[in-house]
C-alpha cells in the first residue's frame, strides 16, 4: 500500500479500493468495516464510503469500494460488465436459488444430454429478460424483497432486461456444473441458474459464486480485508 496514496487526506478527498469480499460477509458489513478502520486510524468523525455493486453473503470475490469524493463516481463502476465463476447443481431447487435456504424440490436429470446443455447455453446468451430472486435486497413499496420472502408474503417482481455476453459450462462432474458468465449490471446469477434448470425441464440452484472481474478490474489485483487492515495500520 502506497503511503502517499493511502493517507488521511487521500481517503477524505477520495480513493478507490479493490477488495476481495470474504465468504458469508454482506457487502454492507464489508463497507462498514472499511469505514470503521479508516476512521479509527485517522481519528475521523465522518467519512463517506460506498461500494459499486452488491455481492450476496454466500458469494465472494471482487468489490470496488470508494471513499470521500470518489463515491460520486460509483455509478460509473456499477455500470461496468461483471465476470463470475461458480458452480450449480442440476436436479434440485431452493427458495432462494442458492444455499441460503434448504432444498425444497427434487427433479430428474437423466434426460439431460450434452446437446441439451449446448442448446440451453445458446438460449441464454444475448439480451434476455430476468426476474430477480425474491430473496434479494431490491426494494418494492419501501420493503426489501427478502423481507417479503421471510414473512411468506407474496409480491409481484417485475422482469428486467439484462445482457449475457458469455456463458461457458464445465460438465465433468455432472449434475454439478462449473460455469463462467460475463454479464451486464443488474444480472442475478441465482436467477440465471434457476432459469437454466427450468429450461432443461429440471431444477437447479447455485452452490458457489465468485466475482472475478468488473470492467478491467481483476480479483487478482484485490486485497483481502485482513491485508488492508494490516497495511493501513502500518502507515505512520
Amino acid at each position: 500500500m502506497d503511503k502517499n496514496y493511502y493517507s488521511k487526506n487521500k481517503f477524505v478527498s477520495g480513493c478507490v479500493l479493490l477488495v476481495d469480499k470474504p465468504y458469508k460477509w454482506s457487502s454492507f458489513q464489508l463497507v462498514n468495516k472499511i469505514r470503521w478502520l479508516i476512521k479509527k486510524k485517522f481519528d475521523l468523525k465522518k467519512l463517506k464510503v460506498g461500494h459499486a455493486g452488491t455481492l450476496d453473503p454466500l458469494a465472494k470475490g471482487l468489490m470496488i469500494v470508494a471513499s470521500g469524493k470518489k463515491t460520486k463516481q460509483i455509478v460509473y463502476y456499477q455500470n461496468l460488465d461483471k465476470t463470475y465463476v461458480g458452480t450449480f447443481i442440476l436436479g434440485s431447487t431452493t427458495k432462494s436459488h442458492d444455499l441460503e435456504t434448504p432444498i425444497n424440490k427434487i427433479y430428474k436429470v437423466d434426460h439431460i444430454s450434452l446437446k441439451d446443455l449446448k442448446e440451453v447455453k445458446k438460449k441464454f446468451i444475448g439480451i434476455i429478460k430476468q426476474t430477480p430472486p425474491v430473496f434479494s435486497a431490491i426494494k418494492k413499496d419501501g420493503k426489501r424483497l427478502y423481507e417479503y420472502a421471510r414473512s411468506n408474503e407474496k409480491v409481484l417482481i417485475p422482469e428486467r432486461e439484462i445482457h449475457i455476453k458469455k456463458l461457458d459450462f464445465d460438465i465433468q462432474n455432472f449434475p454439478e456444473i462449473k460455469f463462467t458468465v460475463e454479464c451486464s449490471k443488474g444480472t442475478y446469477i441465482r436467477s440465471l441458474v434457476s432459469d437454466i434448470g427450468k429450461s432443461l425441464d429440471s431444477g437447479a440452484h447455485l452452490t458457489s459464486l465468485c466475482r472475478e472481474k468488473i470492467g478491467d478490474y481483476l480479483l487478482k489485483d484485490a486485497m483481502s480485508l485482513d491485508c488492508f487492515e494490516k497495511k493501513l495500520n502500518s502507515l505512520v
